[in-house]
């Protein structure tokens, strides 16, 4: 197999100890290559410009425009860096892949972290140079849960329900919340996959054994698990069209 290319890379932080230690961080992961550095979001995309880098590694607090506004500048490029944000702050990060990021890593950032997400950078790299069929929806989702962000394939989740201005994202035997409105997330997932029977639910196709009738107009989703989970009449139609009705 042909090693991929490294990746150009641009740190952006305005703090002097913080880009000393990414820049050892760097220095110890294959396939990265370092190209220079900016103190300001400006400054940043002054360099994107000039040097096309492959990869930014962004901080989200830096003066004049911060980290997101770079990331949702860098949209418009063709072709447009790979971001993967490093913070001190874990409350972005629903905001930072609304623009795309590729990973999100909290300071101080551990080695092996680091050399993953710059694998998935690779990793996304070739999948883009593929041919796509289809359109493209959220195939992970990052949660916080405790003093970390935890990543969960869409494919692993069984059922989400919503709690208020969050969700609920049941994965196996745990739950993750996500600040994050049902609507915003129902757009995002592919309707191949997912299935919204409730105004408050969304299930995972594969997890529904059947669809069992009540004799009065309302219908329930019987669940692998055993659950049964109320259908709504607006998502009805949604529901029955799986079993061809």
């Amino acid at each position: 197999m042909t090693e991929p290319q490294p990746l150009r890379t641009l740190l952006v932080d305005d703090e002097p100890l913080a880009i000393e230690r990414l820049q050892i961080l760097c220095a110890r992961v294959a396939g990265l290559h370092l190209v220079g550095t900016a103190s300001d979001g400006a400054a940043a995309l002054r360099m994107v410009e000039a040097l096309k880098p492959d990869l930014l590694l962004l901080d989200i607090a830096i003066p004049g425009l911060d980290g997101m506004a770079v990331a949702r500048a860098l949209q418009g490029l063709a072709p447009r860096p790979a971001v993967i944000f490093i913070t001190a702050f874990d409350q972005f990060a629903v905001a930072a892949f609304d623009v795309s990021a590729v990973d999100y890593l909290l300071k101080p950032v551990a080695q092996d972290r680091l050399e993953r997400a710059v694998a998935r950078v690779h990793a996304q790299s070739v999948s883009e140079a593929e041919p796509r069929a289809a359109a493209s929806f959220t195939r992970e989702l990052w949660v916080p849960h405790r003093a970390e962000m935890i990543r969960i394939a869409a494919r692993e989740i069984d059922l989400i329900e919503a709690e208020r201005d969050y969700m609920r994202l049941h994965v196996g035997p745990r739950s993750y919340l996500l600040h994050q409105t049902i609507t915003e997330l129902a757009r995002r997932l592919d309707p191949g996959m997912f299935v919204r029977l409730h105004r408050s639910t969304i299930v995972q196709r594969d997890r529904i054994a059947g669809l069992k009738h009540d004799g009065m107009g309302g219908w329930t989703a019987q669940m692998r698990d055993g659950r049964e989970l109320r259908i709504g009449r607006t998502y009805l139609a949604d529901a029955r069209a799986m079993a061809g009705r």
